[in-house]
Parts: C-alpha cells; structure tokens; sequence
C-alpha cells in the first residue's frame, strides 16, 4: 500500500503543477478577451486568432483544472443521497462512484481523443477561420486532460482506500452546496 500512497501523492502533485497552468490561463484569457473587445470596439479591428486564443485558453482551464478539483473533493455530485450518509458511507459512494463512473468514462474520452490530437498534428490542421489557428494544441489539451483526470481518479481510490484502512487520514466532511 505504501508504493500505491507514493503513486496517488505524485499524481496529486501533477495536478497540482496543472492546476497552475491552468490557472494561468484564466487570467491570459481575461487580457487577451480584454485585449479583443478593446481593438474590436475602439479601433474596429478583429483577428480570428485571437478570438480562438481565448477558446485555447478556456479549454486549458477546464482540462488541465479540473484533476484539481477532484483531488480537493470540490467536484459536482448528486446530494440526493450523499448528503444523508454517515461515517464511512461517503467514502464507499466516492470509491463506486470513481470505480463505475470516473474511470471509464475517463479511460474511453482518452482511448478516443489521443487518436483525434494525434491525426491533427501529423496533418497540421489548421482552423477554417482566416487568420484562425493551428488545432492541434487545443487537442492536445483533451487527452492529458482526460488522462490526468483519470489518474487523479485512481489517485482518490487508493487514498479512500487507505483511509478505510486506517492509514491515513483524511477529511471526510461533505457540506451540501447553499442552492
């Protein structure tokens, strides 16, 4: 179990280190946005490639952000019956939820979007946009992100696994979101 902690504690840190890059873009984004609505509207000047920047940007938030989320256990889940149980319950619904849910799930959007990154950086792909981008930076942001998500999946098992064991400890309070 100790090789496995090791494991789940480094996938932990490379979320960590893509949560930054990720982080980075939320605020490239908002200049570069910034940036386009201020030659657009004061100098009546527009670039496609810079409009698609901003997409590059919005999808390094999501993709790279997200195996953060999960490892800080501030994910989307469904309160119905999550909310109601006690002491070790949540932890047997996080471990079925990653195993059947997560990990699949995960494992096929990588198994299918390497192929698509990979055919568009052998062709050079360019956007249908004048002045548009190449796409392949923007795939290639799809299955590391689904790879890393994937990974912090398996991360989170073993942890609540450990946890159940009584190796480590672990914050198991859940609060239900204010609607």
């Amino acid at each position: 179990m100790s090789a496995l902690l090791k494991f789940a504690y480094a996938v932990d840190w490379i979320s960590s280190q893509l949560a930054k890059f990720a982080a980075w873009a939320v605020l490239l984004a908002s200049l570069i946005s910034a940036g386009n609505a201020f030659v657009r509207y004061g100098l009546d000047v527009s670039s496609n490639g810079w409009l698609e920047i901003q997409w590059y940007m919005f999808a390094t938030t999501v993709m790279l952000g997200a195996p953060v989320v999960l490892k800080y256990n501030e994910h989307v889940r469904v309160d119905i019956l999550y909310g109601r149980l006690k002491g070790n319950g949540p932890v047997y619904v996080d471990i079925f939820g990653l195993l059947i849910f997560l990990l699949p799930v995960m494992g096929l959007m990588f198994y299918l979007t390497l192929p698509f990154f990979l055919g568009m950086l052998r062709t050079g792909e360019m956007s249908g946009n004048i002045g548009g981008l190449i796409r392949w930076p923007a795939a290639l942001l799809m299955p590391v992100g689904f790879g890393a998500m994937f990974l912090q999946g398996v991360s989170e098992i073993v942890k609540r696994i450990a946890y159940l064991k009584g190796l480590i400890q672990m914050d198991t309070h859940y609060e239900k979101p204010v609607q």
